[in-house]
């Protein structure tokens, strides 16, 4: 598939690669700015992590002293 798209891109190979570099682009940010976000809250990700101010220093587990 990605042959078949390369072969029919115009110009010279360096014009292809170029045109080729800006398709992924292309596709990367409507993935990051509408694909991703619309299916993030069915996601696992979407965890509700807090930062206790009173903490002075990061730790795995309170009894790793």
């Amino acid at each position: 598939m990605y042959g078949w798209i390369f072969r029919h891109l115009p110009g010279p190979l360096w014009v292809r690669i170029l045109i080729s570099i800006l398709l992924i682009a292309a596709i990367v940010y409507a993935l990051m700015e509408y694909v991703f976000p619309h299916f993030a809250q069915y996601g696992p990700f979407n965890l509700d992590v807090t930062i206790d101010p009173g903490s002075s220093s990061p730790s795995a587990s309170p009894t790793s002293r």
